[in-house]
């Protein structure tokens, strides 16, 4: 793992860069609100789908306070299927420190973080 990533760093790198984003929460809460361009795959299940992840140079993981992802982004780094040199990163303080777009329901609740 090579640390983590701060909101504004993200969002740079999102407009410039190919970056993965797995978002480590159960389907219901991504569904509601997650970040752009973001995947989910929840922790119980990243043993069984890191492949999705095969040959990604840059991979961030999101959970809603950055606790989850830091484990998720160490087993991520763990995975061979990565391209060589690979960075990966838990996005710092999670969906709680995000200050940036969410995509979200139309449903007028508060998105769950």
């Amino acid at each position: 793992m090579d640390g983590e990533i701060s909101g504004a760093t993200l969002r740079e790198i999102q407009a410039t860069d190919a970056v993965r984003i797995v978002d480590v929460r159960q389907r219901d809460a991504f569904e509601a609100a997650h970040l752009p361009d973001s995947e989910c795959i929840p922790f119980p299940e990243l043993p069984e789908h890191v492949t999705r992840l095969d040959g990604a140079d840059h991979v961030v993981t999101v959970c809603p306070h950055g606790e989850a992802s830091v484990k998720a982004a160490r087993l991520i780094a763990a995975y061979d299927g990565l391209a060589p040199d690979a960075t990966v990163q838990s996005l710092a303080g999670g969906l709680a420190a995000w200050d940036g777009p969410l995509v979200t329901t139309d449903d007028g609740a508060d998105p769950p973080v």
